[in-house]
């Protein structure tokens, strides 16, 4: 879609009609009124004259616009714009995502980045209609009224989870930015539970939160993908939902996900957080981790000009990229996965996490360990690992340049040069340097061409099988190949494919276990 905000009429267009595709593509500044809303906002649409298009919510706040009480545009899905684009402008938004800037101020951010400081927020300005405080600042507001609407934790332990610095500077951030004092928002919040507006519930000593995304949402592979792949102990499927332990600037936590009921436009998740610092980290890399930010409408319009996917497309729209929380793990665990089925690798990875692993409390399930840290592993015997000589020296090169600092897997790393440092790493193909593109770093076009079940899905449809030929062919799905993955793979039966306890299980090899 590009530029969505500079396409005026388009915008318009698009407010007209309170079309939900385009929230967080843009937001809609009310002249008269001095609010901004998102252009499916349901209040009488002002006239064309009135109204101004920007590019993000910081832009809006920073323009002095107060976040409309009706459609909660700070709520919205993140813009798919900055979700899969590869450039600085994206890579620095997706670490501000993860709060960065909270954590190591906008010194930290463009050294993170390879930028001065100065360059950094020209382009952040240019771009998004705001800088990089202006963008922390927007999303300290939006998790600060997360927490203020469904938790009752006193308001300097919210500014606290938020990341605000002072309790006056988030009453005035909130007052500002949302038009009253969080007392008024919490009451707000109370009175529609009241009315009988559903609420998420959580046990004691956990926070329930709602995930929003853009319809439709496939939950199938999604959460198939990573029950059936995932590391006991970690992981787990458990009462009808995901769960994992996420390893967190200050600690790990345990998230507890819902695959959405149908109607629904949010996942539902329950998340027992030790320290409310790491609460906008924490989500982040949920919606990293369900891909939650991708435009499936976009995508499957793409797909779906080719004639050989436009059945698997009618037929399962909304299939979304199975992703990670953290790139670092997902290399390894893709390095431990080279030529073996999957059974074989959640074991390979289990064994690893009870040897290296920070162990975590979990009162209500079975999980065990964070996966182990990078700097766990750098301390690991190579001889002690129960793996041939070659993935040995695979995993051994990757932890160290991993803890060295020369690979860079960070959610704003530069996909292009992580992707050639992985490749010059002894043992590691392109088969493993693409999972980690497609999965740790969200890159929406990696493709798979000697992946077994790609080939088994394109011998099936009637595509090339070998690999040159496929990649050939894989052009016309350009930017969206990591999803035509998906859906090659939906054409198997590999319990990947299907929500636990769905159909029939197998247990071949999902992909070519191969870093030739």
């Amino acid at each position: 879609m590009g530029f969505v905000h500079e396409d005026v009429d388009r915008c318009y267009r698009a407010v007209q009609g309170r079309d939900p595709r385009f929230d967080g593509w843009f937001y809609t500044a009310v002249l008269t009124t001095g609010i901004y809303c998102r252009p499916s906002c349901p209040a009488t649409t002002p006239q064309r004259d009135n109204v101004r298009f920007l590019p993000s919510a910081a832009a809006a706040q920073a323009a002095g616009f107060r976040a409309c009480k009706r459609c909660r545009p700070d709520a919205s899905p993140g813009s798919p714009e900055w979700n899969g684009r590869a450039d600085l402008a994206a890579r620095a938004v997706r670490l501000v995502a993860d709060g960065v800037v909270d954590r190591e101020g906008v010194a930290g951010l463009a050294r993170r980045l390879g930028y001065t400081e100065r360059q950094v927020e020209r382009v952040l300005v240019a771009e998004l209609g705001a800088g990089p405080l202006a963008l922390a600042r927007a999303q300290r507001a939006q998790t600060a009224r997360l927490l203020i609407e469904t938790t009752s934790l006193p308001m300097a332990e919210v500014a606290l989870g938020a990341g605000f610095a002072s309790l006056r500077q988030f009453n005035d951030t909130v007052r500002a930015v949302f038009g009253a004092p969080p007392t008024a928002l919490r009451e707000a919040a109370r009175r529609r539970r009241m009315s009988g507006t559903p609420s998420t519930t959580a046990a004691a000593g956990t926070l329930a939160l709602r995930l929003p995304f853009r319809a439709p949402l496939l939950p199938d592979n999604l959460f198939g993908h990573l029950v059936a792949t995932a590391v006991p102990g970690v992981e787990e499927w458990r009462a009808g939902e995901y769960r994992r332990v996420l390893r967190l600037p200050h600690g790990p936590a345990v998230v507890s996900l819902r695959p959405p009921d149908r109607g629904t436009t949010y996942v539902a998740a329950r998340l027992a957080l030790p320290d409310l610092r790491d609460l906008q980290a924490a989500l982040s890399r949920c919606r990293r981790l369900l891909d939650l930010d991708a435009d499936p409408v976009a995508v499957d319009e793409a797909l779906a000009e080719d004639p050989v996917l436009t059945p698997l497309v009618t037929a399962a729209p909304g299939r979304r990229v199975p992703g990670s929380p953290d790139a670092a793990e997902l290399a390894v665990r893709a390095v431990l996965g080279q030529q073996v089925a999957t059974a074989a690798a959640r074991t390979h990875a289990a064994r690893l996490t009870r040897a290296h692993g920070e162990p975590v409390a979990d009162p209500g399930g079975a999980l065990t360990s964070a996966f182990p840290s990078v700097e766990a592993l750098a301390q690991l015997d190579p001889a002690a690992l129960a793996l041939p000589r070659s993935r040995r020296t695979a995993l051994v090169a990757l932890v160290r340049a991993l803890a060295d600092g020369s690979l860079d897997l960070a959610p704003g790393a530069d996909r292009a040069a992580a992707r050639a440092t992985l490749l010059a790493l002894p043992g590691i193909g392109p088969w493993t340097a693409d999972v980690v593109a497609m999965r740790g770093l969200g890159d929406p076009d990696a493709f798979l061409p000697t992946d077994l079940g790609v080939r088994g899905g394109a011998r099936r449809l009637g595509l090339p099988v070998t690999a040159g030929a496929l990649e050939a062919r894989s052009v016309r799905w350009r930017p969206w190949r990591a999803y035509a993955v998906q859906h090659l793979w939906a054409t198997g039966e590999h319990r990947v494919n299907r929500l636990p306890g769905a159909g029939q299980d197998t247990e071949e090899p999902l992909e070519e276990r191969t870093s030739a």
